[in-house]
This record gives C-alpha cells, sequence and structure tokens, in this order.
C-alpha cells in the first residue's frame, strides 16, 4: 500500500472568522454540510452518513482559527484540518482544507472536498 500524502484546498469564502468556525467546529454546524449526523463526546466527533459511521478525535483546536482531527481508524500520523486564514491582500477569508490522500487519489479526494465545501458554502449564502 502506497504511504498517503498530505495535500492542501483553499477556499474563499464570504464569511466572517466566527461564524465559519461554528459550521466547522461544532456538531449542529458540521450536521449542515458535512455529515447526515453528528454528536461529540469526550473530545470525539461521531458523523454518520447513510447508516455508516465514522469517528474523529479532536488533535488541536484554536477558536476561529482552526481544528484538526484524526479519523481513529487512521494511522496516528494522519489528520484533516479545516483552518481558517485571512488573505493580507484582499483581506478575504480563505477556508483551507488539509487532508491526506494517496497521489493517485488527490484529484478524486479534492473533488469530493469541493463538494463538500459548496455545500458549507449554500449553508452560509455564500
Amino acid at each position: 500500500m502506497s504511504k498517503k500524502v498530505l495535500y492542501e484546498l483553499e477556499f474563499p469564502v464570504r464569511c466572517s472568522p466566527g461564524i465559519l468556525y461554528e459550521f466547522l467546529s461544532t456538531p449542529a454546524g458540521l450536521q449542515e454540510w458535512f455529515a447526515d449526523k453528528v454528536d461529540f463526546r469526550d473530545n470525539v466527533f461521531s458523523f454518520s452518513w447513510n447508516g455508516t459511521e465514522e469517528e474523529a478525535e479532536v488533535l488541536e483546536q484554536e477558536e476561529d482559527e482552526f481544528i484538526r482531527l484524526h479519523w481513529t481508524h487512521a494511522p496516528k500520523d494522519e489528520y484533516f484540518e479545516f483552518r481558517i486564514q485571512i488573505s493580507e491582500v484582499t483581506n478575504e477569508t480563505i477556508l483551507v482544507v488539509k487532508d491526506f490522500a494517496e497521489k493517485k487519489e488527490i484529484k478524486d479526494q479534492s473533488q469530493l472536498w469541493e463538494y463538500q465545501v459548496k455545500d458549507l458554502f449554500h449553508r452560509i449564502g455564500n
């Protein structure tokens, strides 16, 4: 099995960092766009999609800046992260998604994230 590599996607978003962070870090916010059902207990999110359930542990987070999660079934050094940055040039809010995938799967995984983020933007009126 080939080793997964870290890749990064950037999405400009018309939304304040505070509002965006709520959609990225709370069960209610994540349930709006990321999964059908989301629960949070003991620093672990439980995500459900069509009856399939996955768990992700919160590794690190800073309010209005980022949240880093680790799928409990994945290797310890892999994670996915939602980071909020402000462009120094345009003062625009940017959502940065970091994730791991095998090199040949990065394009497909990127398209999946783009679909998910498009749903997020629709929910926040972007």
